[in-house]
Order: C-alpha cells, then sequence, then structure tokens
C-alpha cells in the first residue's frame, strides 16, 4: 500500500520559491531546503525530483501568480496607453522600493542561471514574451484607438520597455538610489509620448 504524503506540496512549493527568490539557486542548498520546507529530503526527492527540478516548478509558480494581474490590467476596455504606463510605474515603483532587495524571481534567474541552465532559460524566455506579447497587444491597441501615432512600432516599442522593465528589477535590486530607477522609467515614457 501506498503511503500518503504527509506534507502539503502546494505548501512546500510555495515555501520553496520564497527560500529561493530570496537566497537565489546556488546559495539555497538542499539542507536549507529540508530546514526551511520542514520536510525529509527523501520527500523532496520524491515529490520535485531534485533541487532545480523544484527550482523550475517554483519559477512556474511565480508566473502563474504574477501574470494574470498584469493582464488584466493590460487588457482592459477603454485607454489603453494608461494601462501601460501604470505598468511601468508600478514596475519601477517596486524596484525602487525593495527593502528586502528580493527583486524579480524572473529576472534573478536570467542573470543567476539562464546563461548556463536551458529550463531556466526557457522558463525566463517563456515569461519574457508573454510580457511583451501583453505590452504589444495594449500599443496595439492604443494605435487603433488613437493614442498613439501610427508610425509607432508597437512590437518595438513593448521591446524597449520590458527591457526597461526588466533593467529596473536589476538597479532596483542592487542599486542604493531609488531616484535611478524611478528617473529612467519617467523619461522612456516621457520618450514614448506617453501621457504624464
Amino acid at each position: 500500500m501506498a503511503r500518503t504524503k504527509e506534507f502539503d506540496p502546494d505548501a512546500a512549493l510555495q515555501s520553496a520559491l520564497e527560500l529561493f527568490w530570496r537566497r537565489g539557486y546556488e546559495a539555497t542548498s538542499m539542507a536549507d531546503l529540508v530546514e526551511h520546507l520542514g520536510i525529509a529530503r527523501a520527500s523532496i526527492y520524491g515529490t520535485f525530483g531534485s533541487k532545480h527540478g523544484l527550482y523550475v516548478r517554483a519559477l512556474e509558480r511565480y508566473g502563474e501568480l504574477c501574470d494574470p494581474a498584469l493582464m488584466e490590467e493590460l487588457s482592459q476596455p477603454g485607454p489603453a496607453l494608461p494601462a501601460v504606463r501604470s505598468v511601468v510605474t508600478r514596475f519601477a515603483e517596486e524596484s525602487a522600493c525593495d527593502d528586502l532587495r528580493r527583486g524579480c524571481f524572473i529576472t534573478n534567474t536570467a542573470v543567476e542561471l539562464a546563461p548556463h541552465d536551458q529550463a531556466a532559460a526557457r522558463r525566463v524566455e517563456a515569461s519574457w514574451d508573454w510580457l511583451e506579447t501583453a505590452l504589444a497587444s495594449a500599443l496595439t491597441r492604443a494605435r487603433a484607438q488613437g493614442e498613439l501615432p501610427e508610425g509607432r512600432d508597437p512590437r518595438a516599442l513593448a521591446r524597449l520597455l520590458l527591457v526597461l522593465m526588466q533593467g529596473m528589477r536589476v538597479v532596483g535590486k542592487a542599486g542604493q538610489d531609488p531616484a535611478r530607477v524611478r528617473d529612467a522609467a519617467a523619461q522612456t515614457l516621457s520618450l514614448l509620448d506617453l501621457p504624464d
């Protein structure tokens, strides 16, 4: 007879996400996970396969938690540019006010693992593709509604904003001057002729 799990895998995954997000992949040992999750090493391996498998699942969970709200904000009916502006401004504020210096879990993974870890790189690319597409859709709507000049390329603008937003996450995590992030966001929005 198979034994039932004596822990909640969903709660364990959420707890692992928080630990990896705070410390990173390399700085989190299996012993750290055992202690933080309060479950045996064998249970972690049995449920998630490996530390790396648990990390990739945590990345997926992070996307599930963060992405729907952003998509909802960018796809609201009515004017699209205020929503784009709001998303960029929110990223800037979250980055500038990150007292815990956690940054964005996806961005942290891009910096730490993506250059040499294909599974991590695929998850990072999927997240960035999703964000770029959401921004491009909002900007395409803005152009169709006359909020954005016809000559503007929504996909190229979305890529500019994606790179800015990811850069803000890195600078916000590592930097000491919140004005650097806020000024970059304000200047980018100004260059795009988005309303203040």
